[in-house]
């Protein structure tokens, strides 16, 4: 099989598209024909390389993986060949694409039982949009932040996939949205997507604007998977008792802390890593119901796995950043 393969952490130049050979199927997997998987900020840290994060190479990234079934293991029951399927990328072996070999390739082996049948409402290319993004959503706001209907939410970075999917869940909970982006263009598009306010963080600083947006109250929740120099501005935000969601650091995993607010202000800083099947299986549904909508999806071939990371790394997209294996070029 061709694949986009991770042969020296660092930067783009590590990447090499080549023949890599075809997973073996064991008695208990299915192996996917891969027709779209998405980009996620995870594979940008598995190329460079991270703390704690250690990658066996040559290695293939990419965990939003949609297809069809190829083959399926002796064990296997419920799939046939051709079926139109989405993956779960939270396996009992790992996470497929971080710790697993992932979707950025013509095919993947993947444990059955993270195997979901695909809605077929939906394209590979917009199935390919919704595990990391809506999972992760979903399971952050809900299973570990426990947002309330009315709470004030503040979404930073929310112009990315799971930005945008963070906006829709919560104002499908009832919830009012502060959404933060760094173009007016992009907060446009949130406004489109829902969001109650928006702030340009480019132009205007956020930690102020949400809190006279709050009354100079503080915001109730705010979801900040970008740290770096975002850290403590988004504790600022914060009313007392308040939540800071994290799943993640686009922006720096060190940054500088100032604790007076942790415990002046009595607040809760909640990690969210992953989600279930379960969430990726209620964010499909919902995709294809029309009750979330995707934002642009930017497709790229395979082969062009390093200029569709450039673009991640530079911010300058809005949405989600899809792979098609088996096509060269770029489709805007």
């Amino acid at each position: 099989m061709k694949a986009a393969v991770i042969e020296k952490q660092g930067g783009v130049e590590g990447l090499v598209y080549r023949d890599f050979p075809d997973p073996e199927v064991r008695p208990g997997d299915v192996l996917v024909n891969v027709k779209a998987c998405g980009l996620n900020y995870f594979d940008i840290f598995v190329r460079r390389g991270m703390p704690g994060l250690p990658v066996k190479l040559p290695f293939i990234s990419g965990g939003d993986i949609a297809g069809t079934v190829a083959a399926v293991g002796a064990e296997v029951r419920g799939f046939k060949v051709g079926d139109p399927i989405l993956v779960d990328p939270m396996t009992d072996e790992g996470m497929v694409g971080e710790e697993v070999q992932g979707g950025m390739a013509e095919l993947v082996r993947v444990q059955h039982q993270f195997v979901i049948p695909l809605d077929k409402r939906l394209s590979y290319e917009r199935a390919a949009c919704i595990p990391a993004n809506f999972g992760t959503a979903i399971r952050m706001l809900h299973t570990n932040g426990q947002i309330q209907k009315d709470d004030l939410i503040l979404v930073l970075g929310a112009s990315g996939g799971v930005g945008t999917a963070t906006v829709q869940v919560a104002k499908a909970h009832g919830a009012r949205v502060i959404a933060c982006a760094g173009s007016d263009d992009k907060c446009a598009r949130l406004k489109d997507l829902g969001a109650d306010h928006v702030v340009n963080y480019s132009a205007e600083d956020f930690s102020r604007k949400a809190w006279a947006i709050s009354g100079k109250k503080g915001v109730d929740v705010c979801v900040n998977f970008t740290g770096g120099d975002t850290w403590v501005p988004s504790l600022r935000a914060l009313k007392r008792y308040g939540k800071l969601l994290t799943c993640g650091a686009t922006a720096g995993f060190d940054p500088k802390e100032d604790i007076r607010y942790i415990w002046q202000r009595e607040l809760r800083v909640i990690g969210s890593n992953g989600y279930l099947k379960e969430d990726v299986t209620a964010g499909m549904l919902a995709v294809a119901e029309g009750k979330f909508q995707l934002p642009e999806i930017r497709t790229f071939g395979l082969s062009k796995l390093g200029e569709a990371e450039n673009l991640m790394e530079a911010r300058d997209f809005f949405g989600k950043i899809v792979l098609i294996p088996d096509w060269s070029g770029e489709q805007a």
